[in-house]
This record gives structure tokens, sequence and C-alpha cells, in this order.
């Protein structure tokens, strides 16, 4: 007979959203095998463009490597505007941070932030120190029926919903029904939408491994049923719009409305640090500024973080904006022209090499490093066991020589350790 799983205190089934001993001994071959490749919790310096001197200690004689690791997509996490920004912001407060709650005291830099952020975005803004946290407060709000005028819904979550949303699975259970289908799965989305009063459905805008969600049908079923859509577009801003405000929310009318949530990144394509929430309905701000748990108990953004953000949103509301995002369009096509994936022609900076197996990829990760090319290595958990690969993040400031040189190396070591070219590798 197959053994029952153990029960909870409340009933459930033990590890039913959440087994980090099995994920535990299933990863640490490979994770010891990355850190002794010297593939991860690698030290280094910026020094031009996307180049790093890796290492610590004096720059003279340290190698430099191109990087293909940082998701800065436009280029902005060296720019001087931002960097100057934060200092501007330490140096008019004299302080780094205010030890308290954002209920109580705030930055009145914080405020012109937020203020600037849902001029730009057409939404109201609420920013956070990490998209985690900002996660991590807006989600259990979710599942409350809060948002969802008092009725709790059933939420599902896309299966490769980033880690940033599926760890807080087992809170949104003890609140409401949680369910995981299949990515980008409309068919059983529709299905649940028939059968329950009320969905929210939890995806990103753009996969931390590549792709999108369909976010035209998603509005097309949010306009049939009532969907509740709760998007993590942490991949997906500055990227795309007139203003940047990214993949998800340019999908969407100017007004954003009250059952679409938008969660976004000021550390990736953006350029500073932290996250932030999008909403629609003035009554959703005002629930998340009383009852979200890391706005109430928690410190706000370090004004360093402000700083530079208040300097991106300058370049965000420049005509240099659009200029870096027609780059980067550009180097996309760069590497396209050379290595065939999964996403070849979409306009996203994420490209995934489909190796396989765990420890072939990891060689060759290592034989791109060796090369002058730091890329991630991917492997489960982040991705299912024998689906390793390697993750290129394509950004403006790459030149296009940098990008044929990385194409030319990843071509050569997937031949050399695979035996086969890779087109034929899976």
């Amino acid at each position: 007979m197959p053994q029952r799983s153990p029960l909870s205190e409340d009933g459930r089934p033990a590890g039913q959203f959440r087994n980090t001993t099995y994920m535990i001994n299933k990863s640490r071959p490979y994770f010891d095998a990355a850190h002794e490749a010297g593939l991860m919790a690698v030290h280094g310096r910026s020094t031009t463009g996307r180049a790093f001197a890796l290492g610590s200690g004096p720059l003279e004689g340290r190698p430099e490597k191109i990087d293909f690791v940082r998701c800065s997509y436009l280029g902005l996490d060296n720019h001087p505007v931002i960097v100057a920004g934060a200092i501007d912001a330490i140096e008019a407060h004299r302080s780094l941070h205010w030890s308290c709650a954002r209920t109580r005291l705030n930055f009145d830099l914080l405020a012109e932030l937020e203020t600037i952020l849902s001029q730009m975005f057409c939404a109201r803004v609420i920013a956070f120190s990490t998209v985690m946290l900002a996660n991590l407060g807006a989600m259990p709000l979710l599942a409350s029926g809060e948002l969802t005028g008092g009725r709790k819904p059933l939420v599902v979550f896309d299966r490769l919903a980033h880690l940033s949303l599926a760890y807080h699975k087992p809170v949104l259970a003890d609140e409401t029904s949680v369910e995981t289908i299949a990515h980008n799965d409309l068919d059983a989305l529709e299905r649940l939408c028939r059968n329950h009063p009320t969905i929210a459905y939890v995806c990103d805008g753009v996969y931390s491994m590549g792709g999108n969600a369909p976010l035209k049908e998603l509005r097309q079923l949010q306009e049939r049923y009532g969907l509740f859509l709760y998007i993590d577009d942490a991949h997906g801003i500055s990227i795309f719009g007139r203003q940047g405000e990214g993949f998800a929310r340019s999908q969407f009318p100017e007004v954003l409305g009250d059952r679409t949530i938008i969660v976004a990144s000021l550390a990736k394509g953006f350029g500073a640090s932290g996250g932030m929430v999008m909403l629609g309905a003035a009554d959703q701000e005002a629930l998340f500024r009383r009852y979200c748990i890391p706005y109430a108990f928690s410190v706000p953004p370090n004004l360093a973080a402000v700083g530079a953000a208040l300097g991106s949103c300058k370049i965000h509301r420049s005509t240099e904006l659009g200029d870096r995002q027609s780059r980067l369009a550009q180097r996309i096509k760069v590497f396209d022209h050379h290595v065939a994936t999964a996403q070849q022609g979409n306009p996203f900076p994420i490209r995934m090499i489909a190796i396989g197996a765990e420890t072939k990829a990891i060689a060759i990760a290592k034989a791109i490093l060796d090369a002058g090319f730091y890329t991630s290595v991917t492997f489960f958990p982040t991705v299912s066991q024998g689906k390793a690969g390697i993750r290129v993040c394509i950004t403006a400031d790459h030149e296009s020589n940098d990008i044929e040189g990385l194409c030319e190396c990843i071509l050569e070591a997937v031949a050399e350790t695979t035996g086969k070219p890779y087109h034929q590798v899976t």
C-alpha cells in the first residue's frame, strides 16, 4: 500500500508546499561542484562597461572578465547619475537610514520617490527594500480577501512563478486555498475561473529563466471572469515603455484598476536598489500602508537606495532611456544571430542554453569563464532536475564583439563537453 504523507497540525499533508530537506539533499552536490569550479560566490569590481576585475585585493594583476550575470539590462547600475543620486541623498540627510517603522517616520526623499514613480507608471506606487519583501507583504493581504471584496480567492500559481512568489504558498494556504497549474496553462486557469467565484492568479511578467506570461489572454480572462492578476515583473521593468513602466504595466490601459497588482524591481533594469508595488486603487494603498507587514514592522529602503532610484527616475524621464532600450534590442539580435535558443526572437534579454545534465552544465560554464565570460549555471532547485543550463543576461552596455565572443565560446564549450553541437543538446 502507498505510504501516506505525515499530517501537519491542521491536517494538511506535511511538505505539501515545501520540502527543504529534499531540496538541500538533491542540490548540494551541484552547489558544491559549482563553488569548487569558481562559478558561485564570486567577488569582483566593476571596471568599464560590463567588465569586472575578478577576485579581491589590489586591482593590478587581477584577471578581467565580461559579465553576463547581472540583470542591469539597460546598463544603469554603474551610471554616474545614479551613483551621484545615492551620494547626494546621504549627504543631504547626513544619514543612511532611520531605524523606525514607516508607519511612524519617513525620509522626505522617499515620499518624493514614490510620487515620481506613481506619475511615471500611472499607478499608486509603494517602494520596498526588496522585491521579496514587497511580495511578503502583499501576498497575505491578497489571500485574506481584503483585495477581492471580502471574498477569499482561490490563489492559483503558475508552476514557474519565481521563488520569491512561490515561497509564500504555506502562508497563503493558512488563509485560503492554493493551487498550482502548469506554466501558462490558460485552459486550466479558465476552468478554475468557471468553477470558482473568485480567482487570483500569480505569475511573472517576464520569467527569470526566459519567456513571458500571456498578458493579452490573461486580461481577456480578467474581463470575462473578474480574474485578479498578481504579476511580478521584476525582469520586465524599464526595458519597455516610454518611461520604463515595463512589460506588464505597458499591457494594461492607463488606469490600472483594482483587480491587478504589479510588483517590480528597482534593482534590475532600473539600475538602483529595492522593489515596488503598483496598485490601482486608493483604498488598496491605504490598506498596504497600514497592514503590510514589511511596511509596518521593517525599515524602508535606505537613503542611498532612495537617492539612486531618484537618479534613475531622471534617466527614465529623458531621451536616454529610449536610446538604451533600442541598444538593448539590437544587442539581443546579435546574440540570436549566433546561438539559437528557445527564447530566440523574443524581445526579452534573457537567454537559456539548455544542457540537461548538471555536471555538464557546470563544466561548460567553467570553460566559458576560463575563456573570459561569466555566465550563470542553473540547476535544481532553480530549474527541474536534469534540466540544467546556462543563463545569459544581455545588456545595453555589452559591446557587439563581447556578445559574439561569448557565443563562440558557448558553441565551442558545448561541443567539447558533450561531443555534439549545441542545437543537439537536450
